[in-house]
């Protein structure tokens, strides 16, 4: 395993800290926040010069990637799927001053349950995902905005966020180069509404806004809405129509809906109906294939209840949604995940 940095355990300082969490913008979670790791000013490097990106590599499957101080950590893999984490981090060292606008709100347990459903694609598939995930609390780095707001005029929180990216960037060439196209999932949690209902499907994020999923089938099954969406090129390499990708029979939602997991775009639930939905951020947006590119794209915004609980509920998550994945891919790639 080819690790990049390490730290002796008598450098960290873990503090178990109690936040009042306000519901802003975004993904987010209403409830408290779980531990967070301090990382003390004196433990970290101080440098105002870093070495090139990509001076770790090259980049193994099998093989384990950190960041400077380890903020950011990807695992390297030889399966045509990416899962990204940016909002699931706990670390707050002192170097990183605490974000002065923008949501700040942790996605409680995603860090966690992104490692499960990677866990649960190598046992079932014999090859393992791409894995990038942020270990830095949303207070310090926010790494699915522009480096503008995510960083907010840190060198040390934009080094972080440009690793993040280098890291998607390195697995999507490497997944373009062995398949020819690939899946991008990018993870993240919502919490309850401001008027204090909870939503307990999962929102699948495409670019399009809630407004237009509450649109009919035929209004939304164009080329001009296609050529919108994260899952451009997904679409066309597929047998299918664009609505049916994105919310019909074969659509990610319809199938994960019918292993036990409401989702909404789907066949039962096509749009949010004027309620509130996430259709996608930065990462969706830069990474999936509305630009170009062969690397479509997915926010998955999970609720707590049922999901991101506890190691029993990622479990029976990730089965479900390992499951969605390979039935999806494999329908409009056309491609087998297992090796």
């Amino acid at each position: 395993m080819h690790n990049v940095m390490t730290f002796s355990r008598q450098r960290w300082l873990f503090l178990i800290i109690i936040l009042p969490v306000t519901v802003i913008i975004g993904c987010e979670d209403s409830e408290k926040t779980p531990e967070e790791t301090v990382v003390p000013q004196d433990t970290t490097t101080k440098q105002d010069t870093f070495p090139s990106l990509g001076h770790d590599g090259p980049y193994y499957p099998d093989s384990v990637y950190y960041g400077r101080e380890k903020y950011v950590e990807y695992h390297a893999g030889d399966l045509p799927i990416i899962l990204s984490a940016p909002h699931g981090g706990r670390i707050t060292p002192d170097e990183i001053p605490d974000r002065s606008y923008g949501t700040t709100v942790t996605d409680d347990n995603t860090y966690e349950l992104t490692k499960t459903v990677m866990d649960t694609m190598v046992a079932r598939f014999g090859g393992r995902p791409h894995v990038i995930l942020c270990r830095l609390k949303r207070t310090k780095l926010d790494a699915n905005r522009d480096s503008v707001e995510a960083a907010q005029d840190d060198k040390y929180a934009l080094r972080a966020w440009q690793e993040y990216h280098h890291y998607i960037g390195v697995a999507k060439k490497k997944i373009e180069t062995d398949y020819g196209s690939g899946l991008f999932l990018d993870m993240h949690g919502h919490g309850r509404n401001p008027d204090g209902f909870y939503d307990l499907r999962n929102w699948l994020g495409y670019l399009l806004s809630g407004s237009e999923l509450d649109l009919s089938d035929e209004v939304l099954n164009t080329n001009s809405i296609k050529n919108k969406t994260s899952i451009r090129a997904l679409v066309d390499s597929s047998s299918y129509s664009f609505i049916e990708v994105l919310r019909g029979a074969n659509s990610f939602g319809a199938i994960l809906d019918s292993l036990g997991f409401k989702s909404v775009p789907s066949v039962n639930d096509p749009g949010p109906n004027g309620m509130r939905y996430f259709s996608g951020g930065y990462n969706t947006g830069r990474h999936g294939s509305k630009n170009g590119g062969m690397i479509s794209a997915i926010q998955v915004e999970a609720p707590k209840p049922g999901i991101r609980e506890n190691q029993t509920t990622w479990s029976k998550f990730s089965s479900a949604f390992v499951s969605t994945i390979y039935i999806y891919y494999t329908r409009h790639l056309n491609r087998d995940l297992s090796n």
